[in-house]
């Protein structure tokens, strides 16, 4: 039985902090010692180049999330860990990649529709200060999935999209040149922690209220005390809910730790105790680690060897991929014989109906020609059971569904009546 490929990378673009820990790199690197998994780890490097222009704190932070990952117990001889950079095979995929991908489609992307409205209510013009980097970013990260073949990434709720991107653009090369990649599925960990920083909001460097994983002991003690809490005294029962402390406490403690925790805030204990008994725990599970992220930091080339394990294994596998992609394009050698498809692949493709959560929470469904284009767009529905519903009647009545969904549907320039009509009747053709 094949492993299950399972990729994640994370952005050099400053420390790693206890929510980067608590988040992904530790429940990643568990995730990576279970049976029937094949783990690729990355360090996107070329995505901190959208954001971050100094150059030293690219390098310094590749340098302390690669040493943060390996004092945290990842084996690079079990796992594929690299630099993004380290594979010109990324960059030359993400080329590939672009000459199918739709403008629409990268139109549509939260950041950079983010970055646009955020222009339009400052009333400057609505590409102002928005980078070729930024537009193009998602097709990066399609490049980064897709190199590899990955079938599973752990992601975010917000990242979603990004994997039905990264789907959408892999079955519009898939259409056109052949079956090459396998589409990937996000998996949301509901799970991992997402830790409160110092001010109660998310952990992040944006908000710089992040507690440096490896900050010294005395430094820890002192960010710790900083978290804020109420005016609650001592003696008064306090709330565990909405508790950034508390929270905290939960990610690093044992399961009778945290309830012990807990009772000990129904029975109103003084929040220096709690915050002392914080820091214990968090430094318990960090001190064993930052002796040797220590070690680390002072060689360096220690974790280029590590990353060399890893680099070595992953280019071997993108330059063989690459080369095949690049036949099937037609970038060959002149004499070759021309690239047939197999048979399977000569099929006609079938428009599809895709269904996903955007970043306001509402569910969406889409119909998506075989080739890419966006055909079909509807408006927001708060329950999926109803995006699935209008879906399930468009599949099973066609065109003849089209005037009782009209209120949940939105127009797509370029496209007419016909084009659905079409694409409609297709799938119900091929249902039949």
């Amino acid at each position: 039985m094949s492993a299950t490929r399972f990729l994640s990378g994370i952005t050099p673009s400053g420390t790693p902090h206890l929510g980067n820990y608590a988040g992904m790199i530790r429940p990643a690197i568990r995730a990576s010692k279970a049976p029937g998994v094949e783990s690729y780890y990355f360090l996107s490097d070329y995505h901190a180049l959208i954001k971050a222009q100094d150059p030293e704190r690219v390098h310094r932070s590749t340098l302390e999330i690669a040493a943060t990952w390996l004092a945290a117990g990842l084996n690079p001889e079990h796992v594929t860990f690299y630099r993004q950079s380290a594979l010109p095979e990324i960059p030359e995929l993400t080329w590939l990649l672009t000459c199918v991908t739709g403008k629409g489609l990268l139109n549509r992307a939260h950041a950079y529709k983010a970055s646009v409205d955020k222009n339009v209510e400052a009333g400057r013009e609505t590409d102002d200060g928005v980078t070729a980097g930024l537009f193009m970013y998602p097709v990066l990260m399609a490049a980064d999935i897709l190199i590899f073949n990955a079938q599973k990434v752990p992601v975010g709720r917000d990242q979603i999209q990004h994997i039905e991107m990264a789907r959408d653009i892999a079955s519009s090369f898939n259409h056109l040149y052949g079956e090459h990649f396998t589409l990937p599925e996000a998996v949301i960990e509901e799970s991992v922690a997402t830790l409160a920083g110092l001010d109660g909001r998310k952990m992040s460097k944006s908000y710089d209220n992040t507690i440096p994983l490896f900050t010294p002991r005395d430094q820890l003690k002192k960010l710790v005390g900083s978290i804020v809490t109420d005016s609650r005294m001592p003696g008064e029962p306090k709330e565990v809910e909405g508790s950034a402390l508390f929270q905290m406490y939960q990610a690093f403690a044992l399961p009778e730790e945290t309830e012990a925790m807990r009772k000990a805030y129904a029975e109103g204990i003084a929040w220096g105790d709690a915050k002392q008994m914080l820091y214990e725990c968090i430094d318990r599970e960090v001190t064993p680690m930052r002796a040797t992220y220590d070690d680390l930091m002072a060689n360096p080339e220690k974790v280029e060897a590590a990353l060399a394990i890893g680099e070595e294994r992953a280019k071997a596998h993108a330059a063989t991929f690459l080369k095949d992609l690049r036949n099937a394009v037609g970038l060959r050698r002149l004499s070759a014989p021309a690239v047939r498809k197999a048979a399977k692949e000569t099929k006609a493709a079938l428009p599809s109906f895709k269904q996903y959560r955007e970043a306001d929470g509402k569910f969406y469904f889409k119909l998506v020609a075989a080739d890419g284009r966006l055909l079909l767009q509807s408006t927001g529905f708060t329950a999926p059971k109803d995006a699935g519903q209008a879906i399930a009647q468009l599949q099973k009545q066609g065109s003849a569904a089209l005037a009782a969904i009209a209120p949940h549907l939105v127009p797509v320039p370029g496209i007419g009546p016909g084009d659905v009509e079409n694409a409609l009747q297709a799938l119900l053709d091929a249902a039949a």
